[in-house]
Formats: structure tokens, C-alpha cells, sequence
């Protein structure tokens, strides 16, 4: 089986990017094998550090090294959002295939020492790093008011090449006008495609993190694909499509209490929203 890195060069140069879904039970893990399944397709699995403490890092390795060999799917565990060196050893320890710092909020100075030992503690274990320049705001839910996007808060294009250079990290995401989490519309702001070709002159064939996909319009995504973009991330999307299942189904069955009768609609639910993004983003078919 092709190797993270082998899926994320290929999509940058060919002009697709592979879905990293966001999971903190089985359920949702389900909804995307099953999607990646039908539509042979290589995905990232992710979990926060919240979700890796609700699930527990060796029992997330356990789970998705059971379906890689069940399935013979090429699925990758990313450890999303790690803030601490040493949150992230203990993922790199328990197995994970790769492993996100994010010192964003940090000075660039600071964000780049940490990521360099980050860099030569993951890589020597074989594991990815993706570093990040440029703080996303907001946090993965419905959110009652969108934070306001300044040219102040996106990646500095100087900034991401000169982090690139001295941490030798493998990918990078980079702030571009998008936010985690989604309006109640269900449609975020445009991408600033502008700072993103910027950026993606600076660093050549790095592949390119686009953190908080859900919501953001489809127009804009298939423009970024073409500019470097090899990896986006959804979680909203999935969260709101599980809970709003899930309570309709309990309101249709006051009287069922039994959750493996009802949840395969939610399962279901949730990986009609995964097939829609592999399919946006171009990677069916690219086993």
C-alpha cells in the first residue's frame, strides 16, 4: 500500500486533495470507511485531542489498523490540532500515522522550534507532520456569529516559506479566509483565492492543508485544488448531519431503545456527507 506521503504528492500534483474526516466514535468512523469503500477512495481519519482522549490514542490505532486490514483501504490516522510536544510524542508513540502541531497562535519563532522537534522526533518513527502558519478561528459547530476574517489573520506567504525551509515538515495548512466551524446557512465566506496562489508560488509543491472545509462554497474549493490545496478538513459538517439523524430518529421512535437498530440511518446520514466531499474533491477512484 502507497505510503500518506506517496497520496498527498500525487494529489498536489494532479489537482485533487484527500478528505481528512474527523471522528470521536465508531459510528462516525463507520460513515467514512464505508464511504471511502464505495467510492475507492484513500482518506485521513482524524481525531483532535479532544476526541483522542474521549476514544483513547491506542484504542483510535487499534480501530483503524483493524479496518486498514479488514479492508485493504489505503486509511491514515492524523492526530488533529496537537498543541503540545508532548501530546503529540504520546500520539507518535500509540501509532498514529501522522501527527498536526499547531502553534499557530504561537510567536514564528517559537512555532518553529517546537515544529523542528516535532519534525526529528516524528520522523524518526515514520511518521508525517503537518505544521501550521497563520491562526484559524472558531471551533467546530454551528456557530450563532462567524468570526470576522482580517488580511492580518491570513498566512503570511513569507512567513510559510521561511517555516517550510527550517522545520522540513511534510505538509502545511495555511490560513486562506476559512474558519472552523459553519454559519447556520450552511454556507461559509469565499476563500481568499488570491493569498492562496501566493502562497503557493512560494512553496512549489508542498502539498497544502485547508482546515475548516464545512461550508465553504464548492466553487472555491475546486479553484484551491488547482493551486496546491492536497488536503481539506471536515468535522462540522459531519457532527451536524449525525446529530440532526440522530434526533429525528428518536423523535419518530419515542419507544426504541435499542441504539443498533436506529443508528444505521445515522451511519448513513453521515456517509451521504463524506461521498459528497471525496467526490468534490477529486480523489474516487485514486487508489
Amino acid at each position: 500500500m502507497k505510503s500518506l506521503k506517496d497520496y498527498s504528492d500525487k494529489a498536489q500534483k494532479e489537482g485533487w486533495a484527500i478528505g481528512h474526516f474527523n471522528f470521536s466514535n465508531s459510528e462516525l468512523l463507520k460513515a467514512i470507511i464505508e464511504a471511502a469503500k464505495k467510492l475507492k477512495s484513500p482518506v485521513i481519519l482524524g481525531t483532535s485531542e479532544g476526541e483522542s482522549k474521549s476514544l483513547g490514542l491506542k484504542q483510535a490505532v487499534f480501530m483503524i489498523n483493524s479496518y486498514r486490514k479488514e479492508t485493504g483501504l489505503p486509511i491514515f490516522l492524523n492526530l488533529d490540532h496537537g498543541k503540545s510536544f508532548g501530546y503529540i510524542k504520546k500520539a507518535v508513540d500509540a501509532g498514529y500515522d501522522s501527527v498536526h502541531f499547531d502553534g499557530s497562535d504561537l510567536s514564528l519563532f517559537e512555532n518553529i522550534k517546537i515544529t523542528k522537534k516535532v519534525v526529528e522526533y516524528a520522523h524518526k518513527k515514520k511518521v508525517l507532520v503537518e505544521g501550521e502558519v497563520g491562526f484559524i478561528k472558531g471551533s467546530s459547530e454551528i456557530l450563532k456569529k462567524a468570526p470576522q476574517i482580517k488580511k492580518e489573520d491570513l498566512t503570511d506567504p513569507k512567513e510559510a516559506e521561511k517555516f517550510v525551509k527550517e522545520t522540513k515538515v511534510d505538509r502545511l495548512a495555511v490560513n486562506i479566509g476559512t474558519f472552523h466551524g459553519m454559519r447556520a446557512s450552511g454556507r461559509n465566506p469565499h476563500i481568499n483565492l488570491k493569498r492562496l496562489k501566493e502562497i503557493r508560488e512560494r512553496l512549489g509543491e508542498m502539498p497544502l492543508v485547508l482546515h475548516g472545509g464545512s461550508g465553504t462554497p464548492k466553487e472555491d474549493i475546486k479553484t484551491s485544488l488547482k493551486l496546491g490545496v492536497a488536503n481539506i478538513h471536515i468535522n462540522t459538517e459531519l457532527r451536524v448531519a449525525y446529530t440532526e439523524a440522530l434526533r429525528q430518529i428518536l423523535k419518530q421512535k419515542l419507544k426504541e431503545t435499542t441504539p443498533y437498530k436506529y443508528m444505521p440511518q445515522v451511519i448513513e446520514a453521515v456517509q451521504k456527507v463524506v461521498e459528497n466531499k471525496i467526490r468534490l474533491f477529486g480523489s474516487e477512484n485514486k487508489l
